[in-house]
């Protein structure tokens, strides 16, 4: 393998996405246009990073690595992210968008008060350093492991560039080299699949090395009670997790924050069934792997079958995906210790200048404390262990309560902070206690069972309580008041010289996704002229990108910009009138 073409593909997209970050530099003007891009973010674009904020190389380590030892059920799990998604778009993710809020934190602080707010700013900081985190360490041993670099300098590396962008550019930086990742990420799927097919002989050929039951929904310790859990949790999640909720405040209505799920919805019907292939093939060709060298079944098919240069290609598509994971909560948590800490906690007179500077400053310490985190992963069991503990341990207790709230008018901060607290310390004790003292583990399925049922089981009750007393929660008709005053504020706050910054930033946002996708298609135009195999099938996509290089360049040429705000209008879809 020639690492020299590799490593120049991974260095020229890595300096293009960092020069990206450094563009948007100057288009922060406050909070609402560094963290929710102005609140009018179109749709689709929205949808999109969405979709890759939830990807990351885990994807292709933890879930490629259950591809390989147990098949289809891979696909199976990522399905439950779907089913999650329709039902945030039917269901919650208008009501975040009513909500007004610029962060979750915000709508809990609002709600349920200022010291469910603090204890849930904790648990969600912790709990998303770790998280994405561990994320960024499969893709430093991919990088390493395929270019023989020292895992440690490179894990390192690509967390302080990972960094740079998100503390430089805010929101529509993150979200332009979202589509960017997603659009390198595909094309390098798009190339491996055929490949990997015609290495292994094709379908017969795959089908017949591989065990009978592969193919089955459900396979080994992912059960059905596993797969209905995990729906539940997905439905919480993509419903209620900080990161998530940023994409449903920052487009301009509630319609808006329906197509953002539901795009969501289909990318995930789709995709898993092609991100998956490549190491269920694998399994085909080298069934030998075992323990955690089956984290290593996707790298092994792209080294395998990938020449030089479409290999950087792929790795540089599983470093972005990881990136756009990671730096999506990167910026959520910033949002957070600076609109809700920094502004609300200790300097509420705070100019916008002051803020942004915070902001800025808090993704970089968060940003470190997720490289530490990688750094110690191995140590934790791997990819697989870590990302799938943590969200059975917290996933229910921290995000069930906030959502219930969404909906219901009797939910009380005290009683939010016992489900939360009950939640986190049985789930705990079963994870960690139960283990170490009694002999006895929970099983993947009972963890997420457990981990998710008993906060709603709980608010459940509490609820059907307190309907029986007919009982209104005072935090709730405090929020009623609190948000009516929001929303005058806000219309009389609105000025045509914001309006017109908006507009302009969301026009320059669209236009450099244009850029990006035609830089991409060069690149892969030019790596098809001189790679050793596939290069009918990269030159083909490298068409297909120039051609959608249209849809953004055509939606930034319908954002009118004009001084007079009556007779300016944002168009960035038709409905939107």
């Amino acid at each position: 393998m020639n690492n020299t073409i590799d490593t120049v593909v991974i260095v020229v997209f890595s300096a293009f996405v960092l020069a990206i970050g450094l563009l948007f530099a100057r288009t922060g003007r406050n909070l609402k246009s560094f963290f929710a891009g102005g609140e009018a973010v179109p749709w689709f674009i929205g949808g999109l990073s969405l979709f890759m904020s939830f990807f990351s190389a885990g994807t292709f380590v933890a879930w490629g690595s259950i591809a390989y030892k147990h098949g289809w059920v891979a696909i199976t799990i990522q399905w439950t992210m779907c089913i999650g998604a329709l039902v945030t778009g039917l269901f919650l993710a208008p009501y975040w968008k009513r909500t007004g809020a610029l962060t979750a934190a915000e709508f809990i602080r609002e709600r349920l008060g200022l010291s469910v707010q603090k204890t849930y700013i904790f648990i969600f900081t912790l709990v998303s350093v770790f998280i994405k985190g561990s994320v960024l360490y499969p893709v430093a041993r991919l990088v390493s492991v395929s270019l023989d670099l020292p895992l440690v300098p490179c894990t390192i590396g690509l967390g302080l560039f990972m960094i740079a962008y998100t503390a430089v550019g805010g929101l529509w930086a993150v979200m332009v080299t979202d589509i960017l990742q997603f659009v390198v990420l595909c094309a390098a799927v798009f190339i491996l699949l055929p490949l990997s097919f015609d290495r292994v002989g094709g379908w017969d050929g795959f089908v017949k090395n591989v065990p009978d039951d592969f193919f089955n929904l459900l396979n080994g310790e992912y059960t059905i009670g596993f797969v209905l859990a995990f729906i539940i949790y997905h439905i919480c999640y993509i419903g209620g997790n900080w990161t998530m909720v940023q994409r449903y405040t920052s487009v301009d209505s509630e319609k808006s924050a329906r197509k953002v799920a539901f795009l969501f919805a289909g990318l995930y019907l789709i995709s898993p069934v092609i991100w998956m292939f490549p190491p269920m093939i694998y399994k085909a060709i080298n069934p030998s792997l075992t323990g955690l060298d089956t984290e290593n079944a996707y790298l092994m098919i792209c080294k395998l079958v990938l020449p030089p240069g479409l290999l950087g290609l792929m790795l540089t598509g599983m470093y972005f995906s990881t990136s756009a994971s990671a730096n999506t909560a990167l910026n959520v948590v910033s949002a957070v210790f600076t609109n809700d800490i920094y502004k609300g906690m200790v300097n509420p007179g705070a100019s916008d200048k002051q803020l942004i500077r915070v902001a800025r400053g808090s993704s970089w310490f968060f940003g470190l404390g997720m490289i530490g985190i990688a750094l110690m992963v191995p140590a934790a069991g791997g990819i697989v262990e870590v990302v799938l503990s943590i969200s059975a341990i917290s996933g229910g207790p921290l995000l069930a309560p906030p959502l219930w709230a969404l909906f219901s008018k009797r939910l009380t901060s005290k009683v939010t902070l016992w489900v939360t607290g009950i939640g986190l310390t049985v789930n705990l004790f079963f994870k960690i206690l139960a283990p170490l003292f009694l002999d006895f583990k929970l099983s993947r399925g009972m963890e997420n069972i457990v981990g998710v049922g008993l906060p709603l089981l709980l608010l459940l009750a509490y609820e059907l309580w307190a309907r029986s007393k007919d009982a209104t929660a005072q935090e709730f008709l405090t929020y009623q008041v609190t948000r009516e005053q929001k929303r005058i504020h806000n219309l009389i706050e609105a000025t045509p010289e914001e309006a017109l910054e908006i507009r302009r930033q969301n026009r320059f946002g669209l236009q450099v996704i244009a850029g990006a996708l035609l830089f991409t298609a060069l690149i892969l135009f030019v790596l098809s002229t001189f790679t050793t195999s596939g290069a009918g099938i990269t030159a083909t996509i490298a068409g297909v990108i120039l051609i959608a290089t249209l849809i953004p360049y055509s939606a930034s040429r319908k954002i009118i910009l004009d001084s007079n705000i009556e007779q300016s209008k944002e168009i960035i879809n038709p409905d939107h009138r």
